[in-house]
C-alpha cells in the first residue's frame, strides 16, 4: 500500500463507520417494535444528523472557501464573502485619488462639533444643524466612498478633516482623511496587530479632537497625543506597560476621554491603576483611582449633585469617580450575567439618573444618584429585561429610550421602563439621534431613518450604503454623515436640501 492511498482508505472506513449505523438506524425505526424503541432510534438520527451537518460545515470550512464571522449574536454565520480589508484595492484608490489634488477646492471650515466617540457628550445626539429627514428612494446622495482598513473605530472630525484608526497588514494606524474628498492626507503607524476570534483584528478605540491635537488609543494599550495638522507624535504611553496592567480579551475598546486639560482612559488587570489620568499637555500622570475590572463602555463625564464626575462600567460594579481627583463618590453593583462586561455606553437621564445596559440576557437598570452627607447615596428605580444593549447604546428623546435590544429596535418609557413598542430587526448596528429621528447604521451596511416615536415603530426609509459586517459607530458634522466597517468608508450628505 503506498503512503497516498492510507488516507484515503482511513477516509472510506471512517465515512462506512458513520453510514452503516445511521442506515441501521433508519430501517429499525420504520419497522418499529414499541415506542421505546422508535424514541431511541428518533434521538439517534436526531444526533447523527447534527454530526453530519458539522461534518458538511467542516468540509466547506476546509475545502469550500467558506469562513465564520460573528456578526453579533450567540451564533456565527457562516459566510463565502467575509469583511475584511483588501489592502490591494485600499493602495489603488489612495493612489488615484492622490492625482486629485487640483480638483479639491478649499472650504471654509465650521467649529469643531463632532470631536470623538458618540458626538459632543457621548450621548449620541446630533444637534449642530437640522437634518434632512425626507430621504430619496435611492438613498442619501454619496459624496464619496473607497476601501479603508480594519478595526472598528468611528470618525472625529475637525477643521475639514475626519480622523479614524485602521488596521492595514500588521501596523495600528491614525489616519487623516479630507471631509471633502475622502482623500488621504497623513498617517501615523505603529507595529501592532490586534486579533481575537469574535471581532477579528484592528483597533476599536476613536480619537479624540482637541484644540489641534489627537489623542489616540491602539487595541494594545499605545496611548498617543499627535498632532491633527500633521500627524506628527507629540507624546506617547505604553498604558500597559506603564501601569502594569494586560491587554483586555477583546482589546482596548474604551475611547480615551478629554475633560479639560485632563485625557483619562481605562486600564485592565491593572492593581490600584484601573482608571489614569494624564495631563494633555505632557502625558504625565495625573491621578490615578480603583482596583477593579474595568468594562469596555468609554468613560464619560456627568454631573451629580453640582459635582462631575467620571462614570465607569466595571465588573461587577459601575462607580463614579470625582474628575479633579479620581477618588470614588458612589459605586453600585450591577453584575452582567455569563460574568460579562459592559460595552454599552451609560446614559444621563435628568439632572440625576444614569441608565446602564447590557445583552446577555442581563436587560437595563435605571439608578438614581443623589447627596448624601459629604458623600452619594445611589437608589435603583428600576430594571428591565426589554432593553438589552450589546454594542449599541441608546439614546434618549423627549422621555424615552430608544435602543436595540439585541438586534431590534425598541422604545421604552424612561421615567418607568415600560416597554412601549418593539419592532424592526437591524442588526448589532449603532444609532444616532438627529432632528427628532434616528439615524440606524445596521449591521449590514445599510441605513435607516425611522421616527422617533412612543406609538410605534415607524421607519421612513431604507437603502444599502456599505457592504459587509458594520459594528462601527457612525458620526455627523457639518450635514455630512460619516460611516465606515472594517473594509470600506462611506461619506452622505444628510444637510436639509436648500
Amino acid at each position: 500500500m503506498t503512503e497516498q492511498s492510507r488516507p484515503n482508505r482511513f477516509f472510506t472506513w471512517r465515512v462506512a463507520a458513520l453510514l452503516i449505523p445511521f442506515v441501521g438506524f433508519v430501517l429499525i425505526w420504520r419497522t418499529p417494535r414499541s415506542f421505546g424503541r422508535k424514541l431511541l432510534c428518533t434521538v439517534g438520527l436526531c444526533g447523527y444528523g447534527i454530526l453530519y451537518l458539522a461534518l458538511i460545515i467542516l468540509m466547506l470550512l476546509q475545502f469550500g472557501g467558506a469562513q465564520i464571522e460573528w456578526r453579533g449574536g450567540y451564533i456565527p454565520a457562516l459566510t463565502w464573502n467575509k469583511t475584511k480589508t483588501d489592502i490591494s484595492a485600499l493602495k489603488r484608490s489612495r493612489a488615484a485619488a492622490a492625482t486629485n489634488v487640483a480638483s479639491i477646492s478649499p472650504q471654509k471650515n465650521p467649529p469643531p462639533y463632532w470631536t470623538g466617540f458618540r458626538g459632543p457628550n457621548r450621548d449620541g445626539h446630533y444637534d449642530e444643524q437640522p437634518i434632512n429627514t425626507n430621504w430619496p428612494a435611492g438613498g442619501l446622495r454619496l459624496l464619496w466612498k473607497q476601501p479603508c482598513g480594519g478595526g472598528y473605530s468611528s470618525f472625529s472630525i475637525a477643521g475639514g478633516r475626519a480622523y479614524t484608526m485602521e488596521q492595514r497588514r500588521e501596523m495600528e494606524m491614525v489616519v487623516a482623511y479630507d471631509v471633502e474628498t475622502g482623500r488621504e492626507l497623513w498617517t501615523n503607524s505603529w507595529p501592532a496587530c490586534f486579533t481575537e476570534m469574535h471581532s477579528d483584528e484592528g483597533p476599536r478605540t476613536t480619537p479624540e479632537y482637541d484644540d489641534g491635537k489627537l489623542f489616540v488609543l491602539g487595541a494594545t494599550g499605545q496611548l498617543k497625543c499627535l498632532a491633527a495638522a500633521t500627524g506628527k507624535t507629540i507624546w506617547g504611553k505604553d498604558i500597559v506597560k506603564e501601569n502594569l496592567g494586560q491587554v483586555p480579551a477583546y482589546g482596548f475598546a474604551a475611547s480615551p476621554l478629554r475633560v479639560d486639560d485632563r485625557i483619562i482612559v481605562q486600564n485592565y488587570w491593572a492593581p490600584k491603576r484601573s482608571v489614569v489620568c494624564y495631563n494633555k499637555h505632557d502625558g504625565k500622570v495625573m491621578w490615578v483611582s480603583e482596583d477593579t475590572t474595568i468594562g469596555y463602555a468609554s468613560p464619560t463625564v456627568m454631573n451629580f449633585g453640582g459635582e462631575r464626575h467620571v462614570v465607569i462600567g466595571g465588573r461587577p460594579d459601575v462607580f463614579g469617580l470625582r474628575l479633579e481627583d479620581g477618588s470614588e463618590r458612589w459605586t453600585t453593583p450591577w453584575p452582567i450575567l455569563n460574568h460579562e462586561r459592559p460595552i454599552a455606553q451609560p446614559l444621563m437621564i435628568g439632572s440625576n439618573r444614569v441608565l446602564f445596559s447590557a445583552a446577555y440576557l442581563t436587560g437595563a437598570t435605571l439608578f438614581e444618584i443623589n447627596r448624601s452627607g459629604d458623600g452619594f447615596a445611589v437608589k435603583e428605580v428600576w430594571k428591565s429585561r426589554k432593553l438589552k444593549n450589546k454594542f449599541a447604546s441608546s439614546v434618549l428623546w423627549q422621555g424615552f429610550l430608544y435602543g436595540l435590544d439585541e438586534d431590534i429596535l425598541t422604545c421604552l418609557d424612561a421615567a418607568t421602563g415600560e416597554q412601549k413598542w418593539k419592532d424592526g430587526r437591524y442588526g448589532y448596528g449603532q444609532i444616532i439621534l438627529a432632528s427628532g429621528h434616528l439615524v440606524v447604521l445596521c449591521a449590514n451596511g445599510d441605513l435607516a431613518l425611522v421616527k422617533a416615536s412612543p406609538e410605534r415603530q415607524i421607519e421612513l426609509a431604507r437603502f444599502p450604503a456599505i457592504h459587509g459586517k458594520t459594528w462601527n459607530y457612525p458620526a455627523i458634522a457639518a450635514g455630512r454623515l460619516f460611516i465606515r466597517n472594517g473594509a470600506e468608508m462611506a461619506c452622505f450628505d444628510i444637510s436639509v436640501t436648500k
